[in-house]
């Protein structure tokens, strides 16, 4: 048997061990819906660990996620809604179904043309599967607000229902932030709060437009800033001068020094 199904089979096996009478209390206790948040902390620490490239923390953030996935896996064997060879089963099932130009006799040209084919079938399984129901009730609602916003905005666009082109967007971003401005000015939290929505809703349209991923871009600025901002207060601490004490003036001349270095 192969080196690789063999692990698998033991990590199988200790899973059931620890769900087992004689196993640990604490895992024989998980349910389906307790092990919604491990999984999703663990494929953001897998995407981190990507982001950081570094082969040792993805191969330990893989395990991780693996770990989940199959004790969730064991969860649904023990209670008969599923077992392992029947998400295996759907799994390959689907791919083949998806790759008709691999599989079938579908020819492509170009990797655009892959990703069509890609969306009419997806779109024509979850229809479906949905009984005739709208595709937009196929996105999860657990997903992070901005990753959410850029798919349901990307099958509004499947009816028909988008911008023409960026010129457009842009002009709308405007009025938004001119609403935003509008609303902190009135002194009405609540209002404030629903133009801030507008004006991020408006800024994931634009990133679809451009085929950005408005989460990814999120994050690598965010973990850009983060960097930069560690080097201002490990600069203010080589100069004797704490954190909370740095003048505005000061922590901008580190930052602009901070950006002229190589980034990690």
């Amino acid at each position: 048997m192969d080196e690789d199904l063999l692990k698998i089979r033991e990590l199988i096996a200790l899973i059931r061990k620890l769900r087992s009478p004689e196993g640990c209390p604490w895992d024989r206790k998980q349910k389906k819906e307790d092990i919604a948040k491990y999984i999703l902390e663990e494929a953001y620490e897998v995407a981190d660990s990507l982001t950081r490239q570094s082969p040792q923390a993805l191969k330990e953030e893989l395990g991780d996620l693996l770990f989940q996935i199959l004790f969730l896996t064991e969860i649904g064997a023990e209670d008969g809604s599923f077992s392992l060879n029947d998400v295996a089963e759907g799994i390959i099932e689907k791919m083949i179904r998806r790759h008709p130009h691999v599989f079938g006799k579908e020819k492509v040209n170009s990797v655009e043309e892959v990703k069509a084919n890609w969306q009419k079938i997806k779109t024509r399984e979850r229809g479906a599967a949905n009984g005739g129901k709208s595709l937009l009730e196929s996105v999860p609602r657990a997903l992070p607000a901005l990753k959410r916003a850029q798919k349901i905005t990307a099958i509004a666009s499947q009816y028909g229902f988008d911008w023409s082109k960026a010129e457009d967007i842009l002009q709308k971003l405007q009025e938004e932030l001119e609403e935003f401005d509008a609303a902190v000015k009135s002194g009405d939290p609540e209002k404030a709060q629903e133009e801030m929505g507008d004006l991020l809703f408006t800024l994931v349209n634009l990133s679809r437009f451009y085929a950005i991923d408005a989460e990814g871009a999120l994050a690598k600025t965010t973990g850009k800033f983060l960097w930069r901002f560690s080097r201002v207060l490990d600069k203010l601490a080589d100069r004797g001068i704490k954190a909370g004490e740095a003048t505005l003036p000061q922590m901008d001349a580190l930052w602009d020094e901070t950006k002229r270095e190589d980034k990690p």
